[in-house]
């Protein structure tokens, strides 16, 4: 068997490695990640026994002895999976704790007297007899308020419902202009028969009312916090601490505040990104129900520069509806000029060349899917507002403040964005993981650079990708220059049994021009051993669909984002490569990265743009949104 050489180690060499099952990803150690204490640790669990009769080569080590029969499939690590979402569970809240002996002893003859004056001490009896289901924090917050026999009620008053309470009524129902769903928060007001003489029939209502509402009032500032779902019920490729929201001083704000519904309804993130998708929502909506007209533009083949197609008259029209108002300005007169012929001139090149810059294409003119979907505006105003909803939760996963200094990588965009004293300075595109190989979705901090980087190669690559070679030519990662390590001592592939566990064997590739990691990589010590790094692999950039690593983020310009984050220049940075030594830098500050997963986000400028949704994750946070909203309405 003929095998390639060492130019072509970075095409298998491609990047980062995938979690095996449900552990721990594995990861082989460098040198530089042993200095720096990286969290990271091979746990591969999969073990390759030698097969019967199978001669080892003269000095094996590593391996196991067993029984496997040479021609069994070979062993292959897996990714994380996606979840059949499971809800959290609603408990009944201890309402028992609501009585108090002595207030409903000495007014149980008031009781039966009808006694108006003596209601809300009537009613706090009562209270003790709802019966309302809710989460763990909800009911604990129920429990300590209404618990606390000096706290009076806060949406009933005398024989009915409070102003204060149609005000939370008012905002709970307006959940939608927020992102989430107001049958989560509906509260049926008591039906109290004004011709029904029995207090107790009454007050038993409105107390069943008073405690049903502010379970939903507190649901509601919990989910517009928080979010409603638990994105780590989704898959393993979601990684968050989830925010644990206050809820105890709510209802006594709430009772206090001279407006109940602002005070509730204000409680949604209001950071700029997070108001842009509130706006964008508000205005599809607003669009006649979603029923526009949708532009269609039908190529079976792509579109070049020079060529003639009766559907340039859809192209000429979609850029004119979908492009922003300064590309409409520059291309007022060629808008204004064209009467419907099918060549593809010129100046409706320029015109399209000036649209793909807009929307981060290769600004090419010629027209393929991507350029299709962009200029059709790529989704229906019904598709649209299920992507904003979906942002919107996954906004409240992240920091309310994003900070004034932090790395953006938004995964569906295949983009990287810096930002410096609250503003954009620096964007570039990026290669993702591969549908088989995905990048994970979490938030973490910047800690360092380090240049001329060997690749600590992978378990999952070393089984899933080098093992075939390996077993047909042990001497397969010597040719190609690789550094092989057994329980840490350094010996030749050629001496390893590749029929055994590779669970004590490291691989690493040396600092070269052919590295898979190019000439640097940007460091945020993680469990999914994920970071950011250059690659030799140029081409991938030219791309309009860019997900096709092992699941690093590839930069177009590391040497800019390694500038930006040590706080350097780039020239700097060309030094440090230079030296062609392996060496980190840690950045002044820690910075904090998200490495994100929106398929809508606004931009710079605030204008909120629409991605493919590449590895079909929405459709997971809607199956859980749903999960979520059937298991509330069952569990009232």
């Amino acid at each position: 068997m003929t095998f390639v050489l060492k130019s072509a180690a970075s095409a298998l060499a491609i990047s980062c490695g995938i979690a095996v099952m449900s552990a721990a990803p594995a990861h082989a150690y460098t040198l530089m990640d042993m200095l720096r204490g990286d969290r990271q640790r091979s746990q591969s669990t999969i073990f390759m026994d030698q097969a019967p009769g199978r001669p080892v080569p003269r000095g094996a080590v590593g391996g196991s002895l067993g029984g496997l029969d040479p021609e069994a499939p070979l062993p292959k690590v897996s990714g994380p999976r996606y979840y059949t979402y499971k809800t959290e569970t609603l408990q009944l809240v201890d309402t028992g704790k609501f009585a108090d002996p002595v207030v409903t002893g000495a007014v149980a003859d008031v009781s039966a007297s009808g006694d108006a004056g003596a209601e809300p001490a009537v009613q706090r009896r009562f209270l003790a007899q709802a019966k309302v289901r809710a989460n763990a924090d909800v009911a604990k917050a129920l429990e300590a308020y209404y618990g606390d026999s000096r706290n009076p009620l806060v949406w009933v008053e005398g024989n009915q419902i409070n102003d204060r309470a149609k005000a939370a009524m008012t905002a709970l129902a307006d959940a939608a202009s927020v992102g989430l769903d107001p049958a989560d928060y509906a509260v049926q007001t008591p039906a109290i028969d004004p011709a029904n003489p029995d207090p107790a029939f009454r007050d038993r209502a409105l107390t069943q009312f008073e405690l049903e509402l502010s379970a939903k009032v507190l649901a509601f500032v919990q989910d517009t916090e928080r979010g409603r779902i638990d994105p780590n019920k989704i898959s393993g490729y979601h990684d968050f601490q989830r925010k644990v929201v206050n809820l105890t001083p709510v209802l006594k704000l709430a009772r206090m505040s001279p407006n109940v519904g602002a005070y509730i309804g204000n409680r949604s993130p209001d950071s700029p990104q997070f108001q842009a998708l509130k706006t964008e929502l508000a205005k599809l909506r607003a669009a006649d129900g979603g029923n526009e007209e949708q532009i269609v533009v039908s190529l079976d083949k792509l579109l070049r520069p020079g060529d003639s197609s009766p559907e340039i008259a859809n192209i000429v029209k979609a850029i004119g509806k979908h492009g922003s108002e300064t590309l409409r300005t520059d291309h007022a007169a060629t808008l204004a000029a064209y009467a419907g012929g099918i060549d593809y001139s010129p100046d409706i090149v320029a015109l399209v060349e000036d649209f793909q810059k807009e929307r981060g294409l290769k600004a090419d003119g010629v027209i393929g899917q991507a350029t299709v979907r962009a200029m059709t505006g790529g989704d229906t105003n019904a598709s649209k507002i299920d992507k904003l909803v979906v942002a919107m939760e996954q906004a409240r996963w992240l920091p309310e403040d994003l900070g004034s200094r932090y790395v953006m990588i938004n995964q569906p965009a295949y983009m990287a964005y810096y930002h410096n004293d609250g503003k954009e300075q620096l964007s570039m595109r990026v290669v993702v993981g591969g549908k088989n190989n995905q990048t994970y979705f979490f938030d973490d901090e910047i800690e360092t650079v380090e240049f001329n980087p060997f690749w600590g190669v992978p378990q999952s690559i070393i089984i899933n990708e080098m093992l075939p070679k390996l077993r047909s030519d042990p001497n397969y990662l010597d040719q190609l220059g690789y550094e092989v390590e057994v329980n840490g001592h350094a010996v030749a592939s050629s001496s390893v049994d590749w029929y055994g566990s590779t669970d004590n064997v490291s691989v690493r590739q040396p600092p070269s021009s052919d590295n898979a990691l190019g000439e640097l990589k940007i460091l945020f010590p993680n469990s999914h051993a994920i970071y950011m790094h250059d690659t030799p692999s140029r081409s991938f950039f030219k791309r309009d669909m860019r997900a096709l690593s092992h699941g690093c983020v590839r930069l177009a310009n590391p040497r800019a984002m390694a500038a930006a984050v040590l706080g350097t220049t780039v020239d700097d940075v060309a030094k440090q490569i230079a030296s062609g030594q392996n060496h980190a830098v840690r950045v002044p500050q820690r910075i904090p990265v998200y490495v994100s997963y929106f398929t809508a986000w606004p931009n710079k400028d605030g204008v909120v743009e629409y991605f493919d949704d590449v590895y079909g994750r929405d459709a997971y946070v809607d199956k859980a949104f749903d999960a979520t909203t059937k298991a509330r309405g069952a569990q009232i």
